[in-house]
């Protein structure tokens, strides 16, 4: 009964068919045919049940395939077919709010045709092919370039799908008509420059492994905000830039980047999930649908495209997963919107590479990654970019973060360290951190940024001129500390001079009061960067007076009586900011006291 819905499905698909070869020998997600008529990176139909696969190498009349289902019960001799094309997308109206696996195969779509347990060959289409949209046509007939907007539909409530002139187009447009179209109709027509005539549909296919094209590339100039203290303050991540977060088991890597996707200020997310485990998925599959979008309280799944590729799932989707999903954000992006990729975790997607290497009996690198990880990790990244996308002047970005999964936490094993090379930001996440129940988990002694020079003049113009000064501070104190602590080991803190006792107690307010945060409680799951400001401004403030009162005499006990620590870490919590006001004047006030009385 399955088996006759799945063909019914295949039914509804139109692939180019080829020269028709034989399977030859099969080695895991590896598949030799010979007799192929193929060329490097088409797709081909598996076996008697097409499974989807892609080749990846041509040796004389043997091609070698990467087969993206699982290829138990083939044997050699069944029939393989050439489809002519490359792995490709579609682009269109209908993927916010969906959830695809690897291959960009609708995974609601499957479960209702074929229930819990996803039949092999299976192939629906990306996009509703019935659905009508009301397509609202915007350019006037006459010249027309690749990228341009020609219209929008709105896709979901109070959000504009463009819809573009595909990229290698240039021609003259002619007069469009509003109406509701299908994404495979019709909606205007270009007489190219060369007297050709180009129908033009909402749905746009590109091949997930060739970038799409944009006008010009940028220099990241202002930060992803994303509401969590500890990466805002100390090591922000810019628009259009890359970042990974790192850490062993139980970090809290996919909690990070839950927080991130709900609260970073892109105007799209794209979650992949590369080959996490089967529960972890699940929770983003169940928990996102449910999410409230902070900016207008509709489900925050209304600007989310999820890709779920699972563990147990063959690992050569994996591969697939992550081109798909920056495909998808590159044309979200070409539309003039600022997105964001989450790739969960690049370690599996690595671990890919190395079984598919390993069948194809290739010379292995270090740990057994193949000798070409470290490119195929820099042209991911380097796929995220601020841009002019081709058809606007209007600035648009892609920002890529993506976890790695160190086994044991080791930060020197060939993944980090690849990924290191090209992502500008790195959140290292400490399980002993995470332990103490401090969240976020980054490690701020190992992580780093390489945009902070670059965000500067940003910071400066919309937050405080003094920014960059504050939070330099902020650095030196918690650096202080952690020598300091080496020495609290062997004498106890209360041997070391007054200064340095003060210093100690700044640092942990600094920790327990900037770099912690509640993901529960709502004032503290988001801080708007103004609010940040404001509690550096009050821990380098009290700093600053207590040493110069330590300088005059005081004591270090009794700036410690006074308290004030304790009212600079509620603050956080207090609904009113002028209550920041109200604590300045009161550190200012009673440290001066405390000289005066000296």
């Amino acid at each position: 009964m399955k088996k006759r819905r799945a063909a019914k499905i295949r039914a509804g698909e139109t692939m180019p068919v080829a020269k028709k070869a034989t399977l030859y020998r099969i080695a895991g997600p590896v598949a030799v045919a010979k007799g192929l008529d193929a060329k490097m990176y088409d797709v081909v139909l598996v076996g008697k049940e097409q499974l989807l696969g892609e080749v990846i190498q041509i040796a004389g009349d043997k091609t070698i395939i990467q087969v993206y289902e699982d290829t138990s019960g083939l044997k050699p001799g069944e029939p393989t077919v050439n489809t002519g094309k490359p792995l490709t997308v579609d682009l269109g109206p209908g993927l916010l709010k969906s959830i695809y696996d690897g291959v960009q195969r609708p995974l609601p779509d499957l479960i209702k045709a074929m229930g819990s347990f996803i039949l092999r060959g299976a192939h629906v289409p990306a996009l509703d092919e019935k659905r009508k949209w009301q397509f609202v046509p915007t350019a006037k007939p006459g010249p027309i370039g690749g990228g341009q907007i020609i219209g929008y539909v709105e896709e979901v409530p109070g959000f504009k799908h463009h819809i573009m002139v595909p990229p290698d187009v240039y021609g003259q447009l002619s007069p469009m008509k509003p109406g509701a179209y299908t994404v495979s109709e019709t909606v205007a027509t270009v007489t190219t420059n060369d007297k050709r005539l180009v129908n033009v549909t909402m749905k746009q296919p590109w091949p997930v492994r060739v970038p799409r094209p944009v006008k010009e590339k940028l220099a990241p100039d202002k930060p992803l905000i994303t509401g969590q203290r500890v990466m805002d303050v100390l090591f922000p991540i810019a628009k259009g830039g890359t970042a990974i977060i790192s850490g062993p088991f139980g970090a809290g890597k996919t909690v990070n980047q839950h927080q991130l996707a709900k609260w970073s200020d892109a105007d799209i997310i794209i979650y992949v999930g590369c080959g996490e485990r089967g529960n972890e998925m699940t929770e983003v599959l169940t928990e996102f649908p449910e999410l409230k979008d902070p900016r207008n309280g509709a489900p925050l799944m209304n600007r989310t495209v999820l890709i779920a590729n699972t563990s147990n799932m063959p690992v050569a989707a994996r591969e697939a997963s992550i081109y798909t999903g920056v495909t998808i954000a590159e044309y979200f992006r070409d539309m003039g919107y600022d997105v964001a990729l989450m790739a969960d975790s690049t370690s599996r997607w690595a671990e890919a590479l190395r079984e598919i290497s390993s069948r194809l009996e290739e010379m292995p690198g270090e740990e057994g990654f193949p000798a070409y990880l470290a490119s195929r990790i820099a042209a991911f990244y380097e796929r995220a970019a601020l841009v002019k996308p081709l058809g606007t002047d209007k600035q648009s970005s892609l920002s890529i973060i993506g976890a790695v999964s160190p086994p044991g936490g080791d930060f020197f094993e060939p993944v980090t360290q690849s990924s290191l090379r090209v992502a500008k930001a790195f959140w290292a996440l400490d399980a002993r951190i995470a332990q103490r129940r401090h969240f976020p988990s980054v490690n701020w002694l190992e992580a780093y940024t390489l945009y902070s020079r670059t965000l500067e003049p940003w910071y400066r113009k919309n937050v405080a001129e003094d920014w960059n000064e504050r939070v330099g501070r902020i650095s030196a104190l918690l650096q202080e500390e952690a020598q300091l602590l080496e020495i609290v080991q062997l004498v106890g803190s209360d041997a070391l001079p007054e200064q340095q006792q003060f210093t100690l107690q700044v640092a942990r307010l600094i920790r327990e009061g900037l770099l912690q945060q509640s993901a529960y409680d709502p004032l503290e799951s988001y801080c708007s960067l103004q609010r940040s400001y404001r509690i550096i401004k009050l821990m380098t403030l009290y700093h600053e007076e207590g040493s110069k009162a330590i300088s005059a005499g005081v004591k270090f006990g009794q700036i410690a009586a006074l308290k004030l620590s304790d009212r600079i870490f509620q603050y956080k919590f207090s609904k009113e900011d002028s209550e920041a006001d109200v604590i300045e004047k009161d550190i200012k006030e009673r440290i001066s006291a405390l000289e005066v009385a000296q």
